[in-house]
């Protein structure tokens, strides 16, 4: 018996499979929503796929995405300049802003070290860091990556290179999360929220 094969409906599956935290069947419901799109609205999610790749780079300031020289936030006048906070990815950079609660600006390393990946300080943005502390206006810079191997390497690296440069280095607390309990929670978060513990 003949193999039902349509050749650009598999290249579109295996496509969407490329992306992160897409299975197979996942990526197959969306080959056929794309399907079953209209020719405008096929052609509007083309273009949308394409104006993102074209048209969205880094900031020059924190190597955050935009699609202008200098991210809104960086350009934002309100906001406190002197207090960076540190992040690996664009997403952690949306993510702490979500909060409502952080009125610094960011930088966006790009990654972490993690020297079995060959990821090294050379391939993320750490020299754009350093060359923002230049002119003494940056008060404290806060560690936001993430709670992994990796991330406090990063965060310890980088506090090094900053620490003679008499900026205050920070690390966000971790530990126990809000309506966690603690019977679920393992040693290594219990670990750190006793040693990030603060008085009340």
């Amino acid at each position: 018996m003949a193999r039902y094969n349509v050749p650009p409906l598999e290249n579109l599956v295996e496509q969407f499979e490329k992306m992160p935290g897409i299975g197979h069947k996942t990526a197959q419901r969306l080959a056929y929503y794309v399907l079953n799109l209209s020719d405008a609205q096929a052609d509007e999610f083309a273009k949308a796929v394409i104006d993102a790749h074209t048209k969205i780079h880094y900031c020059s300031k924190c190597c955050n995405l935009t699609d202008k020289d200098i991210c809104p936030v960086c350009a934002d006048v309100t906001r406190d300049h002197s207090v960076i906070c540190v992040v690996e990815t664009p997403r952690d950079a949306t993510a702490v802003e979500n909060t409502h609660e952080f009125k610094g600006v960011y930088h966006v390393l790009h990654g972490a070290i993690s020297p079995l990946n060959d990821v090294g300080p050379d391939n993320l943005t750490i020299k754009e860091l350093i060359s923002r502390l230049a002119d003494d206006s940056v008060k404290e810079v806060i560690m936001a990556t993430n709670p992994t191997v990796e991330g406090d390497a990063t965060a310890l690296y980088i506090s090094k290179l900053l620490k003679p440069m008499g900026v205050k280095v920070t690390r966000l607390a971790y530990g126990i999360p809000v309506g966690g309990d603690l019977e679920y929670a393992d040693e290594y978060t219990l670990a750190k929220a006793l040693e990030g513990r603060s008085e009340i």
